[in-house]
């Protein structure tokens, strides 16, 4: 018989509380040798390698536990999926909104304008958006120019991610949708979206180079799409809606054209599906419509759009355990 292991307690991880000007700090009880010196004599409260991973895994697997039933789901974190959860966070701060994002970086394509160029244009009305956020620009009469598109989508990535109902998992792909009987319609026949199938994209990169690497699952009574038009990642949902059968054919984006293009993604922002709302370009695909370039208003408009319209499911649903029951 095995002998038994036994494991030693372990502090967790302490907040550390330097003294500025002192070189001893106390720190939840403990006194460290600690200096913010700039000329040769800078020193650090000390640490364990075993504090650091605990530190972090404690708090990711904390929240993924605690989001593995969230109020919503929004699939992409470019400038429609960061303008929705801003408005939809702020509009109702007693929603849980996790963001799913499948690049390590997120914003999708709005760190900068057009053919790699940095500033970034915005057609009015949506320069009020730049306005609540606190972002300034140039005024051109009809539109806006933010002097780099990074400074908007650094600014509300920024204010999205100190919203304290809000949580973002980037480097997370969506593999899947998680579809149910929609208990709203009596046969029993039609479908509601009810949910996220998830890994991490470099898993979800390699199925083809390993062997089965299954999924993580969470559930929402809505989604909300935001992944862009089509591309490596593009698209997801509406491909998806597609390929399940809930949806007879992609409209395929449609080509440039900014004054139709950007009304159409606003004005057609809407639940494509029980359940799913589609935003940003996305739409273009799913639709049919036109493509804008690089013009942001109608990603932040939509965005807005978004958010509204999963406020209007809430308050006109039943739900019960992050289900919509009636």
């Amino acid at each position: 018989m095995a002998p038994a292991v036994i494991y030693g307690s372990q502090p967790d991880e302490v907040p550390l509380l330097l003294n500025k000007n002192g070189v001893k700090a106390d720190v939840a009880g403990g006194t460290y040798d600690v200096k913010e010196d700039y000329d040769g004599d800078y020193r650090f409260a000390p640490i364990e390698e075993a504090q650091v991973s605990r530190a972090m895994i404690k708090r990711y697997f904390n929240v993924m536990y605690e989001r593995a039933i969230s109020d919503v789901v929004i699939i992409g974190a470019g400038s429609a999926g960061l303008s929705c959860a801003y408005h939809l966070a702020k509009s109702r701060p007693d929603l849980k909104i996790t963001i799913i994002e499948a690049n390590v970086a997120p914003g999708g394509g709005a760190w900068l304008g057009g053919q790699l160029m940095t500033p970034m244009v915005v057609r009015k009305p949506a320069d009020r958006f730049l306005n609540e956020l606190g972002v300034p620009y140039e005024d051109e009469g009809a539109f806006v120019v933010v002097k780099h598109a990074a400074l908007f989508t650094s600014t509300i990535l920024s204010r999205v991610l100190a919203l304290p109902n809000v949580v973002l998992m980037n480097a997370t792909a969506v593999e899947d949708l998680i579809v149910r009987p929609d208990p709203r319609d009596p046969t029993g026949r039609a479908q509601r979206v009810a949910g996220v199938v998830t890994n991490w994209t470099l898993v979800a990169l390699n199925h083809d180079t390993q062997s089965c690497m299954d999924p993580n699952v969470i559930t929402a009574p809505v989604i909300i799409s935001a992944t862009g038009h089509d591309g490596p990642m593009g698209a997801f949902s509406a491909k998806r809606l597609v390929s399940m059968g809930l949806l007879k054919e992609l409209g395929n984006m449609r080509g440039l054209d900014m004054n139709r293009a950007e009304p159409a993604i606003v004005n057609g922002t809407r639940e494509v599906a029980p359940g799913l709302i589609m935003t940003g370009m996305e739409l273009s695909e799913h639709d049919g419509s036109n493509r804008m370039g690089p013009t942001f208003g109608a990603m932040m408009a939509s965005g807005i759009k978004a958010a509204r319209e999963a406020i209007r499911i809430f308050e006109s649903s039943q739900i019960v355990d992050g289900k919509i029951v009636a």
